[in-house]
């Protein structure tokens, strides 16, 4: 086949019977983020590049190396979106809504893009569903967003899967003073760092302590650690968020060496991470930054949010067998009719079924066909019963149903009974 026909290495389809599970997914979270009061808002998936340089940094990963940036035909440098969180600010400061101290609680989902070597759950365009709050500077929001996704694992049953690191990264003054000595002590050790630290030791010094080198690893076991320059705000704040992970119960680790790879982060930073995709990995990373706003143009502002990538959660939902039985099957209701008379009588009768029952799942045979070969069909897209409508039936106004898994006779059901009895043996199980 022609490379031109393939899709874009990292840049992959999501196939008609993979896209249940996504929607399950995606509805379960949705829902929840409905109930604790926060609404969605859509971003471009371009923007101009020069957003992301002053948000997330000029001497990052994302910007020197895994931005998809060109030029339009205006000759303007446009980027495909890398991450959320600089997007939306910038939509909140375009449109005035945290203006005047007003809380925003919002929420997005779409693709990201970053050009990074493509593995299993990490891919060149990738999606997540990210949350972002405005104008609560208390560790209680911090809170809310830990508590919320803390619920959300357990109704999609991976509780057990993951587990909580926290972190505070303090105020940009005192991770100043951190960065300082941190830079002092690794300097002195510098022949035992990975040559990926050694370059991050020039440019990004946070980031030598997430490291994957087990050398470096080993060096930075005596290294300063951030807790030792936080100041009492940030500690004080740091403390009130444990407190209410502790009175909901929630069981969390703290990582001296969680840091975020975007430097706008502050204080609270916190990670869900699994051990079930192979290698630990995350799955929902977030936390405050109380600067960026301001940074970006707008009044000094409180932030704070996270974002999780749905393939790696969705990764999860398969290699635990957490997928919900029902997504398994296409349809509740396969309608076979024999003959162009059923045919006409099958449209009208499948469309007063789905006036009473709008939430049944019910397909009718296009194209006709044998009988052998509609019931195949009926098998096939997974429906738990098949409606039978031939010229007997269509004489007496009466349907045949059939159960197609398990045991059960078919029998014949009157046309005004039908809705009723499918609200029975499918809507409510």
């Amino acid at each position: 086949m022609s490379k031109s026909l393939q899709a874009i290495r990292g840049m992959n389809d999501i196939l008609p019977e993979q896209t249940p599970l996504w929607r399950y997914f995606e509805g379960t979270v949705a829902r929840l983020l409905d109930n604790y009061g926060y609404r969605q808002i859509r971003m471009p998936i371009v923007e101009f590049t020069e957003l992301f340089k002053r948000s997330i940094g000029e001497v990052t990963d994302i910007v020197e190396k895994e931005m998809y940036t060109f030029d339009d035909r205006n000759g303007d440098s446009l980027t495909l979106r890398p991450e959320g969180t600089a997007a939306c600010v910038r939509a909140v400061l375009e449109h005035g809504i945290t203006g005047g101290g007003q809380v925003q609680k919002l929420w997005y989902i779409g693709p990201m893009f970053r050009h990074e070597r493509p593995q299993k759950g990490r891919y060149r365009q990738f999606h997540q569903i990210g949350l972002e709050v405005f104008n609560l500077d208390g560790p209680d929001i911090d809170a809310e967003l830990i508590v919320m996704t803390w619920r959300l694992w357990g109704e999609l049953g991976l509780r057990d899967a993951v587990k909580l690191e926290l972190n505070s990264l303090g105020t940009s003054e005192s991770r100043g003073r951190y960065r300082e000595a941190l830079v002092e002590f690794l300097s002195a050790h510098l022949d035992k760092l990975d040559e990926d630290s050694q370059r991050r030791l020039k440019t990004n010094p946070l980031r030598v302590l997430d490291t994957k080198n087990a050398e470096t690893q080993a060096v930075l076991v005596d290294a300063p650690k951030m807790a030792d320059y936080l100041d009492d705000e940030s500690r004080v704040h740091f403390e009130g968020l444990k407190a209410r992970l502790d009175a909901v119960g929630i069981p969390y680790v703290i990582n001296p060496k969680l840091v975020r790879g975007l430097d706008y982060y502050s204080k609270t930073v916190f990670e869900w991470v699994t051990d079930k995709l192979g290698a630990q990995g995350t799955v929902c990373a977030g936390g405050r930054y109380d600067g960026l706003v301001e940074q970006m143009g707008g009044k000094p502002t409180p932030g704070v949010g996270f974002a999780m990538g749905i393939e790696r959660l969705v990764l999860m939902l398969e290699a635990l067998d957490k997928v919900p039985e029902e997504l398994s099957r296409q349809v509740d209701v396969y309608l076979c009719a024999f003959g162009e008379a059923a045919e006409l009588a099958a449209l009208s009768l499948s469309e007063r079924i789905r006036d009473q029952l709008p939430n049944l799942r019910l397909q009718i045979n296009a194209g006709a066909g044998s009988f052998k070969s509609q019931f195949k069909k009926a098998d096939k897209s997974g429906a738990l019963y098949a409606l039978i409508l031939g010229d007997d039936e269509l004489a007496q106004q009466v349907v045949g149903f059939k159960p197609l898994r398990g045991q059960g006779e078919q029998q014949s059901i009157a046309w005004d009974a039908l809705a009723a009895h499918l609200a029975t043996c499918v809507v409510q199980g």
